[in-house]
Protein backbone atom coordinates (compact mmCIF):
# COMPACT_ATOMS: atom_id res chain seq x y z
CA UNK A 1 0.00 0.00 0.00
CA UNK A 2 1.36 3.74 -1.36
CA UNK A 3 1.58 6.11 1.53
CA UNK A 4 -0.99 8.95 0.69
CA UNK A 5 -3.48 10.97 3.02
CA UNK A 6 -5.42 9.39 5.86
CA UNK A 7 -3.12 6.29 6.09
CA UNK A 8 -1.80 5.02 9.06
CA UNK A 9 2.17 4.74 8.34
CA UNK A 10 4.61 2.74 10.45
CA UNK A 11 8.55 3.78 9.91
CA UNK A 12 11.64 3.63 11.60
CA UNK A 13 13.79 6.81 11.68
CA UNK A 14 17.07 8.31 12.53
CA UNK A 15 17.66 12.43 12.79
CA UNK A 16 20.85 13.99 12.80
CA UNK A 17 21.97 17.53 12.59
CA UNK A 18 23.77 19.60 10.31
CA UNK A 19 27.33 17.71 11.88
CA UNK A 20 25.78 14.34 11.74
CA UNK A 21 24.86 13.84 15.39
CA UNK A 22 22.14 11.62 16.16
CA UNK A 23 19.48 13.83 17.71
CA UNK A 24 16.27 11.25 17.67
CA UNK A 25 16.06 7.88 16.89
CA UNK A 26 13.18 4.85 16.77
CA UNK A 27 16.18 2.66 17.24
CA UNK A 28 15.44 -0.04 19.93
CA UNK A 29 11.95 1.04 20.66
CA UNK A 30 8.94 0.51 18.69
CA UNK A 31 8.15 2.11 15.13
CA UNK A 32 6.85 6.16 15.25
CA UNK A 33 2.94 5.66 14.17
CA UNK A 34 1.08 8.36 12.78
CA UNK A 35 -1.69 9.37 10.39
CA UNK A 36 -0.21 11.25 7.43
CA UNK A 37 -0.67 14.26 5.83
CA UNK A 38 -2.65 15.30 9.22
CA UNK A 39 -0.30 17.38 10.50
CA UNK A 40 1.19 14.45 13.08
CA UNK A 41 4.78 14.78 11.33
CA UNK A 42 6.52 17.26 10.17
CA UNK A 43 5.59 18.35 6.48
CA UNK A 44 8.81 18.42 5.09
CA UNK A 45 9.05 14.57 6.54
CA UNK A 46 5.61 14.04 5.21
CA UNK A 47 6.40 14.90 1.57
CA UNK A 48 9.23 13.08 1.53
CA UNK A 49 7.05 9.93 2.17
CA UNK A 50 4.19 10.26 -0.31
CA UNK A 51 4.39 7.80 -2.52
CA UNK A 52 6.68 5.25 -0.77
CA UNK A 53 5.76 1.76 0.42
CA UNK A 54 6.32 -0.87 2.79
CA UNK A 55 9.88 -1.49 2.94
CA UNK A 56 11.59 1.36 1.33
CA UNK A 57 13.98 3.72 2.60
CA UNK A 58 14.25 7.56 2.52
CA UNK A 59 17.20 9.91 3.12
CA UNK A 60 16.50 13.40 3.58
CA UNK A 61 17.12 17.16 4.50
CA UNK A 62 14.08 19.19 5.27
CA UNK A 63 14.88 22.88 5.99
CA UNK A 64 13.45 24.94 9.12
CA UNK A 65 10.78 26.57 6.73
CA UNK A 66 9.23 22.61 6.67
CA UNK A 67 10.33 21.52 9.90
CA UNK A 68 9.76 23.67 13.16
CA UNK A 69 10.68 26.98 11.57
CA UNK A 70 13.37 29.57 11.65
CA UNK A 71 14.64 30.78 15.08
CA UNK A 72 13.11 34.11 16.21
CA UNK A 73 14.47 36.06 18.62
CA UNK A 74 11.26 37.48 19.47
CA UNK A 75 10.85 34.23 21.38
CA UNK A 76 13.64 34.91 23.77
CA UNK A 77 12.57 36.55 26.95
CA UNK A 78 13.41 38.12 30.62
CA UNK A 79 10.69 36.97 33.12
CA UNK A 80 11.00 37.80 36.95
CA UNK A 81 12.45 34.70 38.91
CA UNK A 82 9.52 34.68 41.46
CA UNK A 83 7.39 33.53 38.64
CA UNK A 84 9.01 30.03 38.71
CA UNK A 85 8.50 29.25 42.50
CA UNK A 86 6.87 26.44 41.25
CA UNK A 87 9.41 24.67 39.73
CA UNK A 88 11.59 24.38 42.41
CA UNK A 89 15.20 24.92 41.33
CA UNK A 90 16.05 26.28 38.21
CA UNK A 91 18.99 25.51 35.99
CA UNK A 92 19.81 26.74 32.70
CA UNK A 93 18.73 23.80 30.28
CA UNK A 94 15.59 23.42 32.55
CA UNK A 95 12.23 22.74 29.89
CA UNK A 96 8.96 23.33 31.05
CA UNK A 97 5.42 23.38 29.40
CA UNK A 98 2.97 26.34 31.01
CA UNK A 99 -0.65 26.90 30.15
CA UNK A 100 -0.49 30.31 28.56
CA UNK A 101 0.97 30.85 25.66
CA UNK A 102 3.87 28.99 23.78
CA UNK A 103 4.47 25.18 24.13
CA UNK A 104 7.90 24.35 25.86
CA UNK A 105 9.75 27.05 27.02
CA UNK A 106 13.71 26.74 27.99
CA UNK A 107 15.38 28.27 30.50
CA UNK A 108 18.87 29.97 28.82
CA UNK A 109 20.03 32.28 31.40
CA UNK A 110 19.52 32.99 35.13
CA UNK A 111 21.11 36.10 36.70
CA UNK A 112 20.15 37.81 39.74
CA UNK A 113 16.46 37.80 40.20
CA UNK A 114 15.77 37.74 36.15
CA UNK A 115 15.18 34.43 34.40
CA UNK A 116 15.77 34.44 30.59
CA UNK A 117 13.31 31.47 28.51
CA UNK A 118 13.43 30.42 24.92
CA UNK A 119 10.11 29.81 23.55
CA UNK A 120 11.81 28.47 20.16
CA UNK A 121 11.19 24.67 19.70
CA UNK A 122 14.90 23.07 20.59
CA UNK A 123 14.79 22.54 16.71
CA UNK A 124 14.32 25.86 15.20
CA UNK A 125 16.17 27.18 12.57
CA UNK A 126 18.31 23.66 12.03
CA UNK A 127 18.20 21.28 8.80
CA UNK A 128 16.99 18.15 9.85
CA UNK A 129 18.61 14.97 8.31
CA UNK A 130 16.50 11.46 8.38
CA UNK A 131 16.78 8.41 7.53
CA UNK A 132 13.66 6.23 7.22
CA UNK A 133 12.28 2.89 6.62
CA UNK A 134 8.89 2.20 5.99
CA UNK A 135 7.37 -0.35 7.87
CA UNK A 136 3.87 -0.93 7.39
CA UNK A 137 1.00 1.18 5.98
CA UNK A 138 -2.49 0.97 5.87
CA UNK A 139 -6.33 2.09 6.11
CA UNK A 140 -6.89 4.15 8.73
CA UNK A 141 -9.60 3.20 10.55
CA UNK A 142 -13.00 5.93 10.47
CA UNK A 143 -12.87 6.33 14.00
CA UNK A 144 -9.22 6.92 13.88
CA UNK A 145 -9.61 10.13 11.38
CA UNK A 146 -12.43 11.43 13.43
CA UNK A 147 -9.60 11.58 16.43
CA UNK A 148 -7.40 12.74 13.98
CA UNK A 149 -4.63 9.99 15.68
CA UNK A 150 -3.95 6.08 15.52
CA UNK A 151 -6.17 3.69 18.05
CA UNK A 152 -5.08 0.41 19.11
CA UNK A 153 -2.24 -1.71 19.67
CA UNK A 154 -0.45 -0.70 17.12
CA UNK A 155 -0.38 3.18 18.45
CA UNK A 156 1.10 2.10 21.53
CA UNK A 157 4.90 2.97 21.44
CA UNK A 158 7.52 4.17 24.00
CA UNK A 159 6.01 7.12 25.38
CA UNK A 160 2.51 6.43 24.63
CA UNK A 161 1.66 6.28 28.66
CA UNK A 162 -0.46 3.28 28.76
CA UNK A 163 2.11 1.38 30.68
CA UNK A 164 1.07 -1.72 29.00
CA UNK A 165 -2.70 -1.26 29.69
CA UNK A 166 -3.56 -1.09 25.90
CA UNK A 167 -2.64 -4.70 25.94
CA UNK A 168 -4.18 -5.55 29.21
CA UNK A 169 -7.86 -3.44 28.35
CA UNK A 170 -7.40 -1.75 31.67
CA UNK A 171 -8.26 1.63 29.19
CA UNK A 172 -11.09 0.66 28.09
CA UNK A 173 -9.68 -1.18 25.38
CA UNK A 174 -8.05 2.19 23.91
CA UNK A 175 -4.64 3.48 24.01
CA UNK A 176 -4.84 5.55 26.37
CA UNK A 177 -5.70 8.97 24.50
CA UNK A 178 -8.71 9.94 26.45
CA UNK A 179 -11.38 9.67 23.78
CA UNK A 180 -12.29 6.13 24.43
Amino acid sequence: MVIEKDRVVSIEYMLKDDEGEVLDSSGGSDPLVYIHGNENIIAGLEKHLVGKTNGDSVSCAVPPVEAYGEYDDNLVFEVPKERFKEFGDLEVGTQFRTDEGPGLLTVTEIEGETVTVDANHPLAGETLHFDVKVVDVREATAEELEHGHVHGESACGDDCGCDDACEEGERGGGCGCGCH
